[in-house]
């Protein structure tokens, strides 16, 4: 009982200490609750013939998960206090794949863990090989403000970078690009300061503790980065300088409008220690009335200097990469290839309506993803989101499914169904 109840006893632990932190506060002044959501998710996925993962389920595979977050906090004066409470049950054949091929790259974990956080804020509940009952902190800190800084202690997230969908400059749970739900970030455990400058800039660092494989929490497994944020008459400019995991990441991007667009860009290099790495992103965002219907529109070019150029994903190609390996376990990158191209456009049908068309294509292999997001807010605090989603391309790209180490079968999935249905309250 006492593992099942952990994350609930540290909240109110660190609860308690604030309070006694902050005198004469009482439970209205605290006012403790801060709402939350309740979510419903539906995934359906279909695999070609030739795909390695009908070895293992059936097709379609269905899945459906359960999220409730429920959002604390109190603050007195300069100090608050924010937790953040999730209890994620699933049941599917995802499950059924993750735990059949642990450790492949393309198979992403569905429910977060702690393995490598410096807290270990998550319990499960019950699991097996087709379903999972979780309970965990996502959000659990303490921060201290005044006029011109921020101190901010626990774990939270950040997000860093002028990528609106490839996010080079942000290597802190970056979202997987073709994600739908993009609502809350994975937290992670750090230390986190901003300083206000009265001309509107601002400097941020942060340092993110983890533990390595061993449970051991060490210096060549953490993140110390700080972050520079001016402007420069209309632009705005950005300069980053970080020691992540065992690598030294410098980098440099802006915003700027140019003529009715704006265009934003983002350029890191990456020591290695045997290597320098760069990439870089761009892109020009425009809206504009067509058909009577506000557009929003995106075209985003994407240079992964970790990918692989020529196209070839075989299990030899990746070993022979591991430094591209590595981002993709550790949930950095999301992409194998060098070259991207993404195009999206928000359409709103409705004031309460959207229908987003997306397009994510790998310029080095021909392939590309197909995606169309629908967002529907059909009554005050409740939202239907759902997408359809088409991989493109031949046996061996990326999205048309790439050599497994099984010969004639890839790791390809086929079409794909996300629908969700989320309560806020």
């Amino acid at each position: 009982m006492k593992s099942i109840l952990r994350p609930c006893v540290i909240a109110c632990v660190v609860g308690c200490v604030v309070a006694c932190a902050v005198p004469a506060a009482t439970a209205a002044e605290l006012d403790l609750f801060k709402g939350g959501h309740l979510k419903y998710l539906f995934l359906l996925n279909t695999f070609p013939d030739d795909s390695l993962f009908r070895d293992v389920i059936d097709t379609p595979a269905v899945d459906q998960f359960g999220d409730l977050r429920l959002k604390f906090g109190g603050q007195k004066e300069s100090a608050r206090l924010h937790a953040d409470y999730q209890l994620i049950a699933g049941k599917g054949d995802s499950l059924i794949l993750a735990n059949s091929l642990p450790g492949n790259i393309l198979v992403p974990e569905r429910v977060p863990t702690d393995r490598f956080r410096l807290m270990d804020l998550t319990h499960v509940i019950s699991q097996d090989d087709d379903s999972v009952l979780v309970h965990r902190l996502d959000r659990l800190y303490v921060d201290v403000t005044s006029t011109q800084a921020v101190a901010r202690i626990g774990r939270q997230a950040v997000s860093w970078g002028n990528g609106l969908i490839y996010t080079p400059m942000d290597f802190f749970n970056p979202f997987d690009p073709a994600a739908v739900d993009k609502e809350y970030k994975t937290g992670d455990d750090m230390v986190y300061g901003q300083y206000l400058r009265q001309n509107g800039d601002d400097a941020q660092a942060v340092w993110v503790i983890r533990r390595d494989l061993n449970g051991d929490v060490g210096s060549d497994v953490n993140s110390v980065a700080a972050k520079y944020h001016g402007f420069a008459g209309e632009r705005e400019y950005d300069l980053l300088l970080a020691q992540h995991f065992d690598d030294t990441i410098a980098g440099v991007g802006g915003i700027s409008n140019i003529g009715g667009a704006v265009w934003r860009g983002d350029i890191t290099l990456t020591d290695t220690q045997t290597d320098n790495v760069l990439s870089l992103v761009t892109s020009m965002s425009y809206s504009w009335v067509g058909w009577g219907r506000n557009i929003s529109g995106i075209a985003e070019y994407y240079y992964n200097g970790f990918g692989i150029a020529g196209g070839d994903y075989s299990p030899e190609a990746l070993n022979s990469n591991p430094d591209l390996v590595e981002r993709i376990v550790r949930g950095e990158l999301f992409t194998l290839g060098r070259q991207y191209l993404a195009l999206s456009a928000m359409v709103e049908m409705m004031p309460l309506w959207t229908l987003t068309p997306n397009a994510f294509a790998n310029l080095s292999d021909g392939s590309m993803l197909l995606q169309l997001v629908s967002a529907y807010d059909f009554r005050q605090d409740w939202q239907f989101l759902a997408a359809l989603n088409m991989p493109i391309g031949p046996a061996g790209t990326e999205f048309g499914g790439i050599d497994s180490d099984v010969p004639g079968k890839q790791l390809s999935t086929g079409l794909g169904m996300f629908a969700q249905l989320a309560w806020y309250f």
